[in-house]
């Protein structure tokens, strides 16, 4: 098995202008270093070489590949340690056309969404070179998710299975009712990816109905390497994913710049094209995205532990549910509030901070909790309760 990290994004939405798995998440590590060493012990524990290779995009390689650095034996003989995500332009709402941005050219640009990988390992060679040496099996995530380990147990479960291809999937819950979800088509049976943005409005309440469509993808993906170089072969390279249309802005940072199109394809979406690819539902253990400021103060508080293996591991009882202020929403504004450190939340079932709170040392949440008021200050010690 070899292990793709999808690390193609920015952070934008908080406030970031370097790769997003640079960002500390616990003891001063990164997503980076963390998902660096748990794959050096799991090649320590199992005795196997899995290499390890990130799609990086023009906007995050250079940064990626400096912090990389530190670990030289990283990288695999005969094995890349990148693979490039190739960019499109961003397309006008008005007209369609290419935009022109004198400010910074490099926002002309765009990423063309994580399905773009099977473009680029074909492209690229990276298929066969993996097969060459004899790895027969993709284990593909995203950066920002790092409960997505290549956990023997999952391996082996692919490796028996014989489908070309697999999502993990997880329930959904309320927070979920907004994303994408797993379904069966009907025609032939086949199981698809639906995301939000590809949903008519008139069919919005069903996308968010629990009850009916109950799983949703991790964008925890295995592939089978034969499977998927054949497939790639018999569609010239390119396998025709379904086309997603995003509506953003120029400057993602700035509001008032024109709105854009970008046109972007989901990695997940292409469980439709192989026959006999499947789903297996996980655990939330290996589905710990973080999106906002909200998920990345779980993940700093101690509601998990990191072991020696650099896993994971829910610390407590339930994940409480946050909701912090906008005025968090940025990672600098976030980190200035809680500079002494996250407070505990391994008791906490809620906790809500509406206005413009910072935090102390030490800090316990226990139940369900909401801050009121403009401004304010939790000092080192407190203990906040229902």
């Amino acid at each position: 098995t070899a292990v793709i990290k999808l690390n193609g994004g920015l952070g934008t939405s908080m406030g970031m202008e370097r790769a997003k798995s640079l960002l500390c998440v616990r003891r001063g590590l990164s997503f980076l270093d963390i998902i660096a060493r748990q794959v050096l012990h799991l090649r320590k524990t199992h005795n196997v070489s899995l290499p390890l290779i990130f799609m990086n995009s023009f906007r995050t390689s250079a940064d990626t590949l400096a912090a990389l650095g530190r670990y030289a034996d990283l990288a695999v003989d005969g094995v890349p340690l990148e693979l490039m995500q190739n960019k499109e332009p961003k397309l006008l709402e008005t007209d369609l056309t290419p935009v022109t941005w004198p400010k910074d050219p490099s926002l002309e640009w765009c990423p063309p969404g994580h399905g773009d990988l099977y473009t680029a390992i074909s492209s690229s060679g990276l298929t066969r070179t993996l097969l060459e040496a004899g790895y027969r099996r993709l284990f593909i995530s995203n950066a920002d998710n790092l409960g997505a380990v290549a956990e023997p147990r999952v391996a082996g479960w692919f490796a028996g299975s014989g489908a070309p291809f697999a999502i993990e999937s997880v329930r959904r819950t309320p927070s979920d009712r907004k994303g994408g979800h797993l379904a069966t088509r009907t025609s032939d049976g086949r199981i698809l990816l639906r995301e939000s943005a590809q949903t008519l409005p008139g069919d919005l309440d069903a996308l968010a109905d629990l009850d009916r469509h109950k799983f949703t993808s991790t964008n925890n993906i295995w592939v089978d390497l034969e499977a998927l170089q054949a497939e790639l072969d018999r569609r010239d390279g390119v396998l025709g994913l379904p086309l997603i249309r995003n509506v953003k802005t120029v400057d993602p940072a700035d509001a008032s710049t024109p709105k854009v199109i970008q046109i972007e394809s989901a990695m997940g979406a292409a469980i439709e094209i192989f026959e006999g690819a499947q789903a297996i539902e996980v655990t939330r253990r290996r589905f710990v995205p973080v999106k906002t400021t909200n998920d990345l103060l779980v993940l700093r508080s101690d509601v998990y532990d990191i072991g020696p293996d650099f896993v994971l591991d829910q610390a407590a009882a339930m994940i409480p549910f946050v909701d912090l202020d906008g005025i968090y929403k940025l990672v600098g504004d976030f980190d200035r509030r809680f500079k002494e450190g996250a407070p505990s939340l391994r008791d906490a079932e809620a906790f809500v901070v509406d206005g413009d709170w910072t935090f102390g040392q030490d800090v316990k949440v226990v139940g369900k909790v909401k801050l009121d008021g403009e401004r304010g200050r939790v000092e080192s010690g407190t203990v906040l309760t229902s």
